[in-house]
C-alpha cells in the first residue's frame, strides 16, 4: 500500500518533504530521532512504503524491518552509553502516526520508565538533536560495516 506522502507525516519524511534527524537509511527503511523522545537517542524505524500496522506489512518487508530494528537495538544503546534498549511498536491504539513505526529506546536500570506511562522529554536545541543523531549514525555505521 504505497503512499505519495500527501497525508502521512512519515511518508513525507521518507520522501524528504519533511525534516527529520535521520540516523539510518536504506532502500526499504528509514530511521530518525523521535522529536519527543522518552530518552535521547529514541528513534523510530519505518518502512519507506506506507503500511499502517504490522499486520499490513508485506512478507517481503518483514525481514528488512526487523533486521534493521535489531541493528538499531544494539547501536542506539551503544551510542547513548546505555546497557540495553526497549523495542516496541503500536498497532492502531497509541499509534500517533498511522504508519508502521518501531520505537527503539535506549534503557538503563532505574531510568524512571514504569509501565506504559512514560514522560516525554525534548532536546534542548537543534545542535543537541543533531549531535545525538551523529552519535547514533556512527554507532550504526560501526556495526553495519
Amino acid at each position: 500500500m504505497a503512499d505519495d506522502g500527501g497525508d502521512c507525516l512519515f511518508c513525507r519524511i521518507a520522501a524528504g518533504h519533511e525534516p527529520a534527524e535521520v540516523v539510518y537509511s536504506d532502500e526499504l527503511t528509514l530511521a530518525f530521532l523521535d522529536t519527543r523522545p522518552l530518552f535521547h537517542g529514541h528513534s523510530l524505524l519505518i518502512p519507506r512504503a506506507h503500511h499502517e500496522t504490522l499486520a499490513d506489512l508485506p512478507d517481503e518487508l518483514v525481514a528488512a524491518v526487523f533486521a534493521n530494528a535489531r541493528l538499531l537495538s544494539a547501536a542506539i544503546p551503544e551510542a547513548m552509553e546505555r546497557p540495553g534498549s526497549f523495542v516496541a511498536l503500536n498497532n492502531v491504539v497509541s499509534q500517533s502516526v498511522p504508519h508502521l513505526h518501531v520505537h527503539v529506546v535506549p534503557r538503563r536500570k532505574k531510568d524512571g520508565l514504569r509501565g506504559f506511562f512514560w514522560p516525554r522529554t525534548q532536546y534542548e536545541s537543534a545542535a543537541e538533536l543533531e549531535a545525538t543523531g551523529e552519535r547514533v549514525r556512527s554507532a550504526i555505521a560501526a556495526r553495519a560495516g
